[in-house]
């Protein structure tokens, strides 16, 4: 069989090999997700060894951020370019080398240095790894598939404080980054050995205008609501950020629909099932991500608990995701897409709103079945859409519909964080103490005003589920709809 560019493609995988494909992706998943969120526990000793101020240190998170949401976009017409093989294992080299570069250096600039290259191989590990699942998974495989790829992105924000508090405690901060090396080297031989170089579209051309446009466009809006969430926010610099965000993402949209090779390919919009997933889920992605922020910071400063003790509490929420996985497969099948969506939608935004009952006088118990159903629910609903994007992608869509999912993704697990900032300075302007500054000036009052707030972004997001029809995805789900 000849490949696009006239080479021979390899034969589709048998299930065995693919089941090989879908557990090396989620490991790489979990080591780029978890590097995201791992270092958040480590700063204070990591600003000691740069003798820097601890909140200079939110510029190792968002270089690492910003470079994942500018650089994913590409990572299609990358794999479409140069194959599977060769984009996925670079980007595994790529990603390990930059973290041993991070775990040596010495100065705050070049550790930023160190995460941006870091960063460069995240965003093509990412959608790329997706898309070697999807093109070698079965429709009728493709539930289980997405199920395991995508606990790496639920697992990884809940224990990576924790275990970043672990490492950081007993030994050297500079581990968080050596435990890649053995991770990336054995991730890269299985990539070399089981992926093929399958290429979809070898002559397609670089879309230059589109990535610029969309990384401003990204970059911009991004860091604009980082600024928000501060209590020095510099209202003027916001105002232009955003402006020009808003200005080069509509540019950025009218360039895409224009040109033959866009950056960011939207004809996937056109499925209905992939808009829907891209829409209300966006805004379910937001709603669950800033959970991760506001659970530790409410139990460190609202109920003055200590690091270790907030992350053992949080641990419930990855025990409830775990648990889900061993149903997700059977629920779906039982009661199809839309309405698992709508009725566990539902429920995770309640679940949520249920954190704002929570107070220091809550006995650890209750607070521990709260959170281990939120991980329930936030499982269910994140396997859910995930499959549910590409149940009905053709093939040949798979490319841009893999990068731009992964795009929006990144943009929507950076936002939720902004808006958990934003919700929470809210809170404070709403109690009366908004001027002041400083951690101690939160109270337990603030957060639960705070996941009320984002409880309700997730409750909206509910909306366009409506529009579905109620097979939709039936062909993977294995869902029968009886008709009346």
């Amino acid at each position: 069989m000849q490949a696009p560019d006239g080479s021979r493609a390899s034969p589709a995988p048998a299930r065995s090999g693919s089941s090989l494909i879908v557990t090396l992706v989620a490991a790489t998943f979990f080591m780029e997700n978890l590097d995201g969120t791992i270092i958040a526990t480590a700063l204070p000793q990591m600003a000691r060894s740069f003798n820097v101020h601890p909140a200079d240190m939110s510029l190792g998170i968002t270089a690492y951020l910003l470079t994942l949401a500018v650089f994913i976009p590409i990572s299609g017409w990358a794999a479409d370019r140069f194959g599977l093989r060769t984009v996925f294992g670079s980007a595994i080299a790529v990603f390990t080398a930059a973290s041993v570069l991070c775990a040596t250096t010495s100065t705050l600039p070049a550790f930023a240095a160190a995460r941006v290259l870091q960063g460069i191989g995240g965003a093509m590990m990412v959608p790329v790894g997706r898309l070697a699942v999807l093109r070698a998974t079965p429709k009728d495989g493709l539930m289980r598939a997405i199920a395991i790829i995508t606990w790496p992105g639920l697992v990884a924000p809940v224990i990576g404080p924790p275990l970043g508090g672990f490492i950081t405690t007993y030994s050297s901060w500079r581990w968080i980054f050596y435990l890649n090396l053995p991770l990336g080297c054995i991730g890269l031989a299985l990539a070399l050995r089981h992926l093929d170089n399958a290429r979809e579209n070898a002559n397609r051309r670089f879309d230059l205008p589109g990535f610029a446009l969309c990384g401003v466009s990204c970059t911009t809006i991004l860091y604009a609501m980082e600024l928000v969430g501060r209590n020095d926010t510099p209202w003027a610099l916001v105002s232009g950020l955003v402006a020009v965000g808003a200005v080069t993402g509509f540019v950025a949209w009218l360039h895409v629909r224009r040109v033959k090779d866009p950056v960011v390919d939207l004809s996937a919009l056109k499925v209905k099932t992939f808009a829907v997933a891209m829409g209300g889920g966006s805004l379910f992605r937001i709603s669950i991500s800033a959970v991760p922020f506001l659970l530790p910071l409410m139990f460190q400063i609202g109920f003055g608990m200590n690091a270790f003790e907030s992350g053992l509490l949080t641990l419930a929420v990855f025990a409830g995701n775990l648990s889900m996985k061993l149903v997700t497969t059977p629920v779906m099948r039982r009661f199809g897409f839309r309405s698992v969506l709508i009725v566990n939608g539902a429920l995770a935004a309640v679940s949520l709103a249920a954190m704002s009952l929570l107070s220091p006088a809550t006995p650890k118990t209750i607070i521990v079945v709260v959170l281990f159903l939120s991980g329930l629910a936030r499982s269910l609903q994140f396997t859910a859409l995930n499959t549910l994007s590409f149940a009905d992608v053709p093939k040949a869509q798979m490319s841009g519909a893999s990068a731009l999912s992964s795009t929006l993704f990144q943009m929507t697990m950076g936002i939720g964080v902004a808006v958990g900032a934003i919700a929470l300075r809210l809170a404070q302007w709403l109690h009366g103490h908004g001027s002041e500054s400083g951690a101690h000036a939160m109270t337990p009052a603030d957060f639960s005003v705070a996941f009320v707030i984002v409880a309700a972004i997730g409750l909206v997001g509910i909306a366009d589920l409506f529009g579905l029809a109620r097979d939709a995805g039936a062909v993977v789900s294995g869902h029968r709809h009886r008709k009346r």
